[in-house]
């Protein structure tokens, strides 16, 4: 029964006999000791007898009850008979000259998966927080130049203040390739042509944001790779030509008026999908009527015919985007573009710049959805820590949260 307890405990050693077990208000104490028959001399392998016991050492494990609980381990000392040199009993719980338990350590690297702080890992354990970030610094990744994903994702995210990371990803599997510490071209330039160009030839497929740095420089170390643009970041230009077009049209009007209240207060009606749009009644204060979108969209149309020239070329583009019509899509923006004001001449310009790129996004199923989720993660990582001062650290943090793989068990809980 007592053999059961210290497994329990995470005391696998059979050397180790617990004596008593004390529970204070802040925590239980357990104190044993280890004892065994004299092995031979480390040194001489001469006889050794037995001494006497070392100063009690304090070892914390994890929690029982919990509460914290130490270890109160007095270990036996041997002498030699022929050297007259002492040495000390060792366990598997502890290493040498080491005052923290194995399972609390192996609970330390557990920890640093779950995306917790360094500060909250200690609290947990009652531990510092230095034994924590020691344990941080033991992981390494090895860099290997011999692999690359047939589909890669570019991006980058804020790793300090004004500051930006780059990372790329494995579309298929979501493991990180790599993180750098800034998004400059010399820098991504000189971590790829680590690759040979033989392995940077095994990739077809590289999603981006419209960020016209990335393009040349794609195009230069994956010269068979294919450039997806992602989709959302094409809507989010077109959705930003709309809303500065709608809000230059309502300055025209006095901040009082009917038109300028509708395109203020039902702008997210005007910029929603035509076809997506609910036919539930409302009672819309603007209008003091019970409405359906539609209708307040009909209404608010009729106060600027620049206005509905603008919205019918938003939702036409957006029905050949999602219908993927590439050559309706181009088509009228080629047909617009002397008609438009400046905000949607912009962006038809960039289009027009990267047809072609736009014409893989909507053949392609590819998009940096899956890396912007990634993203979302490293915030939180970011977030929770308050921020890291050390980018190593904060590289390790994501890689070991998010490309180590987690088993995670789950406990049944049956009634009878």
């Amino acid at each position: 029964m007592l053999r059961d307890t210290t497994k329990l405990l995470g005391i696998k050693d059979p050397n180790i006999t617990i004596l008593l077990v004390l529970k204070h208000q802040s925590h239980i104490e357990i104190r044993a000791k280890l004892d065994y028959q004299p092995p031979l001399c480390p040194h001489c392998h001469g006889k050794m007898i037995k001494y006497d016991f070392q100063k009690t050492s304090t070892i914390p494990i994890l929690d029982v009850q919990g509460m914290p609980t130490l270890l109160k381990l007095k270990k036996r000392r041997f002498q030699c008979k022929d050297c007259h040199k002492v040495s000390v009993a060792r366990t598997s719980l502890v290493k040498k000259n080491c005052q923290i338990s194995e399972p609390v350590l192996k609970k330390i690297t557990q920890a640093h998966t779950q995306k917790l702080t360094n500060s909250d890992i200690a609290n947990q354990l009652h531990i510092s927080v230095s034994t924590v970030q020691r344990k941080l610094t033991q992981f390494t990744f090895k860099e290997r130049y011999h692999h690359l994903p047939q589909v890669l994702s570019w991006d980058e995210f804020a790793r300090n203040k004004g500051k930006l990371a780059f990372i790329a990803q494995d579309y298929n599997t979501k493991k990180i390739v790599t993180i750098l510490e800034n998004n400059r071209k010399i820098t991504i330039k000189n971590y790829f042509y680590k690759y040979p160009r033989k392995v940077r030839e095994f990739v077809k497929v590289v999603t981006v944001d419209m960020s016209g740095s990335y393009i040349p420089l794609i195009k230069q170390l994956f010269p068979k790779a294919k450039i997806v643009l992602d989709r959302f970041h094409i809507i989010q230009h077109l959705n930003r030509a709309m809303m500065s077009t709608r809000i230059a049209i309502m300055k025209r009007y006095d901040k009082k008026s009917l038109p300028y209240r509708a395109m203020k207060n039902h702008w997210r009606i005007l910029h929603k999908d035509s076809r997506k749009l609910s036919l539930k009644l409302f009672y819309s204060r603007t209008f003091r009527q019970t409405l359906t979108p539609k209708e307040i969209v009909h209404k608010t149309l009729q106060f600027s015919d620049e206005l509905r020239y603008y919205y019918n070329l938003y939702q036409l583009l957006l029905f050949h985007f999602q219908q993927k019509n590439t050559h309706q899509f181009m088509a009228l923006i080629e047909d617009n573009y002397h008609l438009v004001n400046h905000a949607f001449k912009t962006i038809f310009r960039t289009f027009k710049k990267y047809k072609e790129y736009i014409a893989n996004a909507l053949e392609f199923p590819y998009s940096n959805a899956k890396l912007e989720a990634t993203n979302k993660l490293i915030k939180d990582i970011k977030r929770q820590a308050f921020g890291f001062r050390n980018f190593n650290n904060f590289k390790t943090k994501i890689l070991i949260a998010l490309n180590i793989k987690r088993e995670r068990i789950k406990l049944i809980l049956s009634r009878t």
